[in-house]
């Protein structure tokens, strides 16, 4: 989402560069052969898309989620990404859900589908030593209709589930929007979270655009504990991708002490 004037892979050299790792979303997208090179000159990955199509909530849609998430693994393996990640529902370009939920959300036998879902998925990253995380989203700016979507959801599925091989992608833009009290959110969900997702709101540029405090919220992230990764999932206000990577550091730079003193956000290559 910065740099985003630049080629794929140069984004990708223009962040490590800075220190920093990188994520990446839908892997058919991208050359994963010159990814898996640049894994290889030292780029970190931390997460990707953990699965291409399918659905929580429904028994067809869990088995091409379980099929493509298998897919998914292995290019995971060839780039080294860290985490898969996944939503309630398959995603098009626009955000929208490809199925979507009517008013009223998803139906008691969707959610008793969901969850022996994320039991197969984690079966699946125990079988295979990788991680999962489940993804938070707002469900009226961004991603309307999208089951499963708030972080309330998420949090009941991956913490009724209960293992350490599918985690939590904690999303406080996205949180911001559909529930707020993020600090709060934060402490109930701190024995899940796999990732912690920042932007600002409104907007979704970096910390420091919009109403956020990413100060006090990573002051509280330091008290708590926490030391996993924080990514920037977030445009550059003004299209200026240098500075709003130095939002993104200054911003947390107070409360997280790395080894090269700059904080969790720069990820630092011995992270577990």
């Amino acid at each position: 989402m910065i740099y985003g004037d630049l080629p794929m892979l140069e984004r990708v050299r223009r962040i490590h560069e800075r220190g920093l790792a990188v994520e990446i979303w839908d892997w058919r997208g991208h050359d994963v052969d010159a990814l898996a090179t640049l894994a290889g000159e030292g780029v970190v990955f931390t997460s990707m898309t953990g699965y291409t199509t399918g659905r929580l909530g429904d028994p067809e849609g869990a088995d091409e989620l379980l099929a493509t998430a298998a897919a998914s693994i292995e290019v995971g393996r060839r780039i080294g990404a860290r985490a898969l990640n996944l939503h309630g529902t398959g995603l098009g370009p626009t955000g929208l859900p490809v199925t979507p939920v009517g008013p009223d959300g998803a139906d008691e036998q969707m959610w008793r589908t969901a969850r022996d879902t994320l039991r197969r998925v984690a079966d699946l990253g125990e079988r295979e030593g990788v991680t999962f995380v489940l993804e938070n989203l707002n469900l009226s700016v961004d991603h309307p209709g999208t089951p499963f979507a708030r972080a309330a959801d998420t949090l009941d599925l991956v913490s009724g589930v209960d293992s350490p091989h599918l985690r939590l992608n904690l999303d406080l833009y996205h949180a911001q929007i559909g529930e707020g009290d993020l600090i709060g959110l934060c402490r109930r969900a701190l024995p899940w979270i796999g990732e912690v997702q920042v932007a600002d709101v409104p907007g979704r540029c970096e910390p420091g655009t919009g109403e956020i405090r990413y100060e006090g919220v990573a002051a509280a992230l330091e008290d708590m504990g926490y030391r996993g990764v924080v990514g920037l999932e977030a445009f550059a206000s003004g299209g200026d991708s240098v500075a709003a990577g130095d939002a993104a550091l200054e911003a947390f730079v107070g409360a997280f002490s790395g080894p090269d003193g700059r904080g969790a956000t720069t990820e630092p290559r011995d992270h577990p």
